[in-house]
């Protein structure tokens, strides 16, 4: 089976204070592969980048109204006039709040909904006939 990438890289803005933020670009990828996730990869001044993998469902509902607590949360708001996606993140490793841009985020979010559909990540998987094969047993 053929699997699709939907990727796209833009650059965030790193909340260091109310006053202070420096950018930092980022890759958003998302995978047919992996249908619920969607992959952050955040290029920072380190030998490795930093990875993040979280729910797509939590990224689309995060760029309408605030969602998620733990680990990952997400919600809309302005900055300057700026409709912008802030991403809370929490880990053993630290804390980061991300500012991205709304309308790239949602015209990515877009692409990878056109992939696959709400409702339709169950089937990309093929878990559905996995099961009707191992029941049709």
């Amino acid at each position: 089976m053929e699997h699709t990438v939907v990727e796209r890289e833009l650059e965030l803005r790193l909340i260091l204070s109310p006053e202070r933020s420096i950018p930092v670009p980022a890759r958003l990828a998302y995978r047919t592969d992996d249908p619920y996730a969607v992959h952050i990869t955040f290029h920072i001044n380190s030998d490795f980048p930093v990875h993040w993998t979280f729910a797509r469902e939590l990224l689309v509902e995060g760029v309408f109204r605030p969602c998620g607590h733990g680990d990952v949360r997400v919600w809309p708001t302005k900055v300057n006039g700026r409709s912008v996606v802030l991403m809370a993140l929490s880990s053993p490793d630290g804390d980061a709040l991300l500012e991205a841009p709304t309308p790239q985020v949602s015209a990515w979010l877009e692409r990878t909904l056109r992939a696959v559909p709400p409702g339709a990540e169950a089937a990309q998987l093929g878990i559905d006939d996995a099961l009707d094969q191992l029941l049709a047993r």
